[in-house]
């Protein structure tokens, strides 16, 4: 029995941030309390990123903001970008929300109780008796995780019809009260969106195969957030290039290995593109031609580092452009964590 992707939806919100505009509003703010500023200033030309979108204007950053104030901004977003790419997804199946049986979602930018699903229940349209599966904490490799999660339940219930939303709001951790370079990248590089997929045994579409994770031990310092009253602030260690050069071959093939696969069968890699060098660090690490990874910097460019979703804009990027072959996903997250998951494109 195998489970099909019957449909992928790809969102951002209305609010374009182009990249001068996120420089010069970061200077305006973070230069006079931050002098090491302009030293790092030139990120943000070289960091391969044009544009992003967020839930809330430029302007909503011009003041300093709490807790309560950045999740309601999460709450109202983050339900709004659930619906449209729920929506999206299951425009392409060809399905209802009353057909939907299981609904995953992923989520690691706020919090929602009730979660988000159930916020959007009434709008969707979904069935009173629906699974609901809330994930949070994955990170970037979330949309991996929670597409790989959602391929287990839609086997674990044949012929039941699983959707997996996966929402992230990281503009919303912009922050000028704490002077760390982690925040400034992470004010380089973090946009808004989300993606959603429909999964089941019943239908046609890729084929989606088993995940795999691998955590490394003692890593917990290189990626995640640290909260307090002001909000959530980025942990972005500047060991991730590195970390990935040395580690991704080794844990790509042991992924490999699980999912019955040789390294010469895989036609593509799709990968989360975290930022330019992290998607170089990929490519060396995992012996394949500088500038293969074409799409993961096209969509990085076009959206940013939208953390969980933008491995799926990638693989959507691809379908739409017919791509066929054995395709390898592939996310680093929290953890510190890599997520992979086989997708079969006939």
């Amino acid at each position: 029995m195998t489970v099909s992707l019957l449909g992928l939806g790809c969102v951002v919100p209305q609010h374009e941030l182009p990249q001068t505009v996120a420089e010069e509003t970061a200077r305006a703010l973070l230069g006079p309390r931050y002098p090491e500023f302009e030293r790092i200033a030139p990120s943000f030309a070289a960091s391969g990123v044009d544009t992003r979108y967020c839930v809330v204007p430029i302007d909503w950053f011009s003041h300093d903001k709490r807790w309560s104030a950045r999740n309601a901004a999460y709450l109202d977003g983050a339900t709004e970008l659930f619906i449209r790419a729920a929506r999206a997804a299951l425009d392409s199946s060809g399905l209802r929300a009353d057909q939907i049986d299981t609904v995953v979602t992923v989520s690691t930018t706020g919090i929602a109780t009730p979660s988000l699903d159930a916020r959007a229940h009434a709008d969707m349209g979904f069935r009173p008796d629906i699974q609901r599966v809330p994930v949070f904490g994955l990170g970037c490799a979330g949309g991996v995780s929670g597409l790989a999660l959602a391929q287990r339940l839609a086997l674990a219930a044949p012929g039941s019809n699983v959707l997996v939303v996966a929402v992230e709001t990281c503009s919303l951790s912009f922050r000028t009260d704490r002077m760390q370079k982690a925040d400034i990248i992470a004010t380089v590089l973090f946009g808004d969106g989300a993606a959603a997929a429909v999964l089941s045994t019943d239908g046609a579409g890729p084929q989606i195969g088993a995940g795999q994770q691998v955590l490394w031990p003692d890593t917990l310092d290189i990626m995640g957030w640290d909260v307090d009253d002001v909000g959530l602030g980025v942990v972005f260690d500047r060991s991730i290039p590195g970390f990935v050069t040395q580690h991704i071959h080794r844990a790509a093939h042991q992924a490999m290995d699980r999912a019955g696969l040789q390294a010469d069968q895989i036609d593509r890699f799709v990968c989360h593109p975290g930022g330019a060098k992290v998607v170089t660090a990929l490519e060396t690490a995992l012996g394949l031609p500088n500038g293969v990874l074409d799409h993961e910097r096209e969509i990085l460019r076009q959206f940013g580092n939208m953390s969980a979703p933008t491995v799926l804009f990638v693989l959507d990027r691809l379908l739409s452009e017919r791509a066929q072959g054995q395709f390898m996903l592939a996310a680093l997250g929290p953890g510190f964590t890599a997520s992979f998951l086989p997708v079969s494109v006939p």
